[in-house]
């Protein structure tokens, strides 16, 4: 088959993903991109009209919404298409999504703008979104990457343009119909109204589609969105997530579900940590195993069969042998850290005031430990590739499309332009489908096999290969005032460990391999890896200090990324300064909150949640309090835990939560993203981590790592405060703040500081 009958055939067939009442799909250049062309990354079908870059409108009144980003879970497929759809007038039940590869037209400037010191070499030019370098990078590079809570920064203002351009273009359509002005016809539930005159969309589409929008489009004066009722609970506008219908019926396709005709299956082996290299194997113990290739590489060795589990059989008999410098063991990773945060080099990367004049030898002193973290979504890396003719395609999810397209092409020596990447939900992700490497393994394979082939990691190659949050060693120093109120006056945060963050992009940007990456980001400091060091609180004088580590260990992003081992570290940190100057650590914080009005009310609202004591003695209430950032929009959470030590480890009963993220664009979305978050801090507070001997984690499957169950999953309060304040992404919230509320409610329960995540881990 061609590659443009392929092309055609899987566009229309994964155009049927995500639908709520319909299906569909298009996108051509918007009139408001950078001025360069871009080519339509997908083809309107019959019946299909062009709209600019984000939506098509059907003859049949289907109303196609361009969607760039991953749907790993965290509702963009819905949140992005609310946006055009209340913008533009239409019905939510006539919304359809289509998955888009990266175009120029559709980057992600603002994540760009953040990630400028990972790929530029003047940082300080690139770093803020209306930078002309970030916005020329991101579109020229066709950088579209799904990270850090971006998608609202980086799309609600296009999306916003891109509906109000299409009801203008619509009603302009009815009013030469109807010999009106454009401006006097009102857009409602898929239709165009005047008076007692409408006209559905589709019946307008054709006509509208060939009009010239008005500059600037003229959007309506309330901004998308939803309003909770009290207590939270959602309205009655609620809107219905577009990817619950094919996840229910089984249909919707996730990295794993591609099916192709002639398909073969392969499974892998990579070296542990620190012993990269293939140095043999007995090839003879996979005889007689129905095996259609062995594909090596310097530093992996895959087996393909007609089914994956006769390849993964295959691997596990052949006596695998890897080799190199050494393999990495968790007691080496801890005393490199020990001896960072202990005595090591640091480097200022924020200060305010005049700390290190206020501070002496006699101040409070406290130190905390996070171990590395692994991923563990429920589908494994996954991805499928046909290698022909010179062109391969490749299906996958992938948080940084464009990239990953390039590497693979690099991989098998062809130019980017000859790769078809086909973009596909995950199964989870938690930031681990930012990595490639599996891209470039599942091209490799399918050039060396010539047909179509499936490539799926294991779980313990997940752990061993991906990966993890970085380890971390945190020294907090606090000088507090005289008198009743004793609050810091000085506060300063060590940080010892990898740059973490740098690692990651030259591994994302550059192409290095890990060992590499390692190497090009050791010594430098990483203020993206330090972020949240400085507290939400009013403190005269603060500095955090990062001192570098090398490790042997890859390290890479996790979801809530640095906020989870700063934020522990704070909100402990803060809790036992009030137990030193015997206050409420409700009150205590509430002090220090003066200059924030939003982080105090969702910290007085959440206390009144979860029924706050005062955390006393034997009360098992632990109390914390994160605030996160992104460009000029901010959220913050407060969280009252109930815990206590049980059969088995910690036993949370209650989560008790307010947060704060500005305006709310769909309310369901945000209470899923939010009280999901919850269960992955307590996953993070009570399991998740990994111990490396001889460079292989000790964890190899799911149930190794401690994480909760149903059966330990608490009960969730959760609030969400009317605000019209800019949009803030909640996905990352509810992941920085359980792990010290849970902590500070075990010392309450206990008596006993638990300073090591995660929790019970101390001296293991």
């Amino acid at each position: 088959m061609a590659i443009e009958e392929r092309l055609n055939e899987v566009s229309l067939s994964r155009r049927q993903l995500l639908a709520g009442a319909a299906v569909g799909g298009g996108l051509l250049v918007a009139w408001w991109a950078w001025p360069r062309s871009y080519a339509p990354a997908l083809q309107t079908g019959a019946g299909e009209h062009r709209f600019g870059a984000w939506l098509t409108v059907a003859a049949d009144g289907v109303v196609t919404v361009a969607v760039p980003q991953l749907e790993m879970g965290q509702g963009v497929t819905t949140v992005l298409p609310q946006i055009v759809a209340q913008e533009m007038g239409a019905s939510w039940r006539q919304i359809a999504v289509a998955t888009v590869p990266p175009s120029g037209a559709q980057a992600n400037v603002p994540l760009a703008a953040k990630w400028a010191p990972l790929w530029s070499v003047l940082p300080a030019l690139a770093d803020e979104p209306d930078s002309y370098l970030a916005e020329r990078f991101a579109r020229a590079e066709n950088f579209a990457a799904t990270a850090e809570g971006s998608t609202l920064a980086a799309y609600e203002a296009d999306c916003r343009a891109a509906g109000a351009a299409a009801r203008a273009m619509l009603a302009m359509a009815a009013a030469e119909r109807w010999g009106v002005g454009w401006e006097e016809c009102e857009a409602e539930d898929g239709f165009i109204f005047h008076g007692e005159k409408r006209l559905r969309f589709g019946e307008l589409a054709e006509e509208a589609a060939l009009m010239t929008p008005p500059d600037p489009p003229p959007l309506r004066p309330q901004s998308p969105g939803e309003r909770p009722l009290a207590g939270g609970i959602p309205g009655p506008g609620e809107l219905p997530r577009l990817d619950l219908p094919a996840k229910v019926d089984g249909t919707y396709l996730f990295a794993a579900d591609i099916r192709l005709p002639g398909m073969v299956y392969a499974s892998i082996r990579h070296g542990p940590v620190g012993l990269p290299e293939l140095v043999g194997f007995d090839e003879a113990e996979a005889a007689g195993m129905g095996l259609v290739a062995l594909v090596k590489s310097k530093r992996w060795i895959a087996a393909v069969a007609d089914s994956w589990w006769r390849a993964e059989r295959a691997l596990g008999g052949m006596a695998l042998r890897f080799g190199g410098p050494g393999g990495v063991d968790s007691e080496a990773i801890d005393e490199a850290l020990d001896q960072g945060v202990r005595t090591g080099d640091a480097v200022r990367i924020a200060s305010y005031g005049d700390p290190d004049a206020v501070l002496t030898g006699l101040d409070l002193v406290q130190r905390y430990d996070i171990a590395p973290a692994v991923h563990a979504a429920i589908e494994t890396a996954s991805a499928t590739a046909h290698y022909a003719a010179g062109r391969l395609e490749l299906w996958i999810a992938s948080q940084a499309p464009e990239a990953t397209r390039e590497a693979a092409a690099k991989a098998v020596g062809l130019s980017a332009s000859d790769v078809v990447l086909y973009p596909l939900g995950a199964g989870g992700s938690f930031d681990a489908r930012l990595e490639k490497q599996h891209a470039i393994e599942v091209a490799q394979i399918a050039r060396e096999v010539g047909r179509p082939v499936q490539l799926t990691w294991p779980r313990a190659e997940e752990f061993r290969a991906l990966p993890p949050r970085t380890p971390v060693a945190l020294v907090l120093t606090a000088r507090l005032s005289p008198g009743e109120e004793r609050t810091p006056v000085a506060w300063r945060a060590r940080l010892a460990m990898p740059a973490t963050v740098r690692e990651f992009g030259e591994r994302l940007f550059a192409n290095a391999t890990p060992e590499a990456a390692i190497e090009r980001a050791a010594g430098k400091p990483d203020p993206l890896a330090c972020e949240g060091a400085v507290p939400p609180y009013a403190i005269a004088n603060i500095a955090v200090d990062h001192v570098p580590v090398a490790l042997d260990l890859p390290t890479g992003l996790l979801r809530g990324n640095s906020a989870v081992y700063t934020g522990f570290a704070n909100e402990c940190f803060v809790d036992e300064l009030a137990r030193e100057a015997m206050r409420d650590p409700y009150l205590y914080r509430m002090t220090m909150l003066g200059h924030d009005e939003r982080s105090a009310e969702v910290l007085q609202r959440a206390t009144e949640l979860g029924e706050w004591d005062g955390g006393g003695e034997g009360s098992r209430q632990g109390l914390a309090l994160i605030r996160m950032e992104f460009g000029d929009a901010s959220g913050s959470i407060a969280c009252v835990a109930q815990a206590q030590l049980g059969e088995g480890g910690v036993r949370v009963s209650r989560l008790s939560a307010v947060a704060d993220i500005g305006r709310i664009v769909n309310l369901d979305v945000a209470r899923q993203q939010i009280e999901g978050g919850l269960l992955f801090g307590l996953s993070m507070a009570t399991g998740s981590s990994v111990t490396y001997r001889g460079g292989r984690p000790v964890s190899a499957r799911l149930g190794d790592l401690g994480l909760p169950t149903l059966a330990d999953a608490p009960e969730i309060v959760l609030d969400l405060v009317e605000s019209d304040a800019e949009p803030f992404d909640p996905g990352e919230l509810g992941v920085a703040v359980a792990p010290p509320a849970i902590a500070n409610a075990l010392f309450a329960a206990t008596g006993v500081r638990f300073r090591r995540v995660p929790l019970l881990s101390e001296g293991l």
